[in-house]
């Protein structure tokens, strides 16, 4: 694993592309429990090992996400994301290039169970949930764009849904795109919070290192 900081309450890592967050039903082997088989084997513990999964990632995406290694731990994390107090970025690579140099999307999203899918709907219908991010496009090269995503809220599939929304799906992302189909260009960059036992602010970054495309283009 890529672990980027670890201490007695939280560990900080890099999640790789088209691994589950937690177990689903391919049964491949997921980050929770990989996580979980790590601490007790460099911390020697004993039993269970107590890992709290507080936030997720799509399965397509990478990137940077926060474990709780505590009770109090967990639920204080857990208390920062739902008070929005979480900053959360991602690089995103979409298709076409946008003209203006930032934006600010708001819409309502409406979540399909039977397919998993989500999709831009009127704010009056029922089941619609208020949806926002602004991004700002750091460089074009050869129809693409790379984006700095930062979530405002947290809906099911969010960013992939409000950029093909806007007519500028995520390369690689065939669920709402129909570009080459390949590893989805979005990846969790940066992470924001305050430590939930020393609040001391801790942020974290760090830039796809794959070597897929559409990655290379933009280093």
């Amino acid at each position: 694993m890529d672990i980027v900081y670890q201490d007695n309450h939280i560990i900080v890592l890099v999640k790789d592309p088209n691994q589950p967050v937690m177990e689903d039903s391919s049964k491949d082997f997921d980050l929770l429990n990989q996580v979980k088989g790590y601490i007790k084997e460099k911390e020697n513990k004993p039993g269970n090992v107590f890992i709290a999964l507080v936030h997720r990632l799509d399965r397509p995406v990478g990137g940077l996400m926060v474990f709780a290694k505590t009770s109090k731990a967990a639920a204080r994390l857990s208390d920062s994301i739902r008070k929005g107090q979480m900053r959360r970025k991602y690089l995103a690579v979409v298709e076409g290039q946008i003209e203006k140099d930032s934006m600010v999307l708001k819409d309502y999203l409406l979540k399909n169970h039977k397919t998993n899918t989500s999709f831009v709907v009127k704010a009056d219908q029922e089941g619609a949930k208020y949806a926002e991010l602004s991004f700002d496009v750091l460089a074009t090269k050869k129809n693409l764009s790379l984006l700095e995503v930062e979530l405002k809220t947290g809906r099911h599939h969010q960013i992939r849904v409000q950029l093909a929304h806007l007519g500028h799906p995520i390369f690689g992302d065939m669920k709402y795109g129909k570009g080459p189909k390949g590893n989805i260009a979005l990846f969790a960059s940066e992470l924001g919070f305050m430590h939930p036992v020393t609040n001391k602010y801790m942020e974290f970054k760090r830039f796809p290192s794959f070597s897929y495309m559409p990655w290379p283009l933009f280093r």
